[in-house]
């Protein structure tokens, strides 16, 4: 799926998965100077990462974001009431933390959209 002109990915998460995307140029500011990115670390606030979250949903430049996983868990609470489908939130795993597709809220629901029967 390629991104409509002038929309761009948010990623809230550690140092290694921030700096990897923004190396491969995904990094920009608004036009309020406001970044595309949150560096999490031992000192981000967990109103912080929500006040984040919201502001990234709420901006109209922003297409999807991305999220480490152990992250997203800190805000489960959000991202379960989160409905939207843009910005798609897309649950990823960190360096020092695997993906467990039964934490995301994502794919839990989208799983409950459908039977067994249709997954096979």
């Amino acid at each position: 799926m390629a991104l409509t002109a002038g929309k761009l990915l948010a990623i809230i998460g550690d140092e290694d998965t921030c700096t990897g995307f923004l190396l491969g140029g995904v990094g920009e500011l608004d036009k309020h100077r406001r970044p595309n990115f949150l560096v999490v670390d031992a000192t981000t606030t967990v109103s912080e990462i929500e006040d984040a979250f919201t502001n990234f949903s709420k901006r109209d430049d922003i297409a999807i974001i991305l999220i480490n996983q152990n992250v997203a868990e800190m805000i489960r609470h959000i991202l379960d009431n989160y409905t939207a489908p843009i910005p798609a939130v897309l649950e990823i795993p960190s360096k020092n933390h695997p993906y467990d597709a039964n934490k995301d809220s994502i794919l839990r629901r989208a799983k409950g959209m459908f039977s067994a029967d249709e997954l096979m």
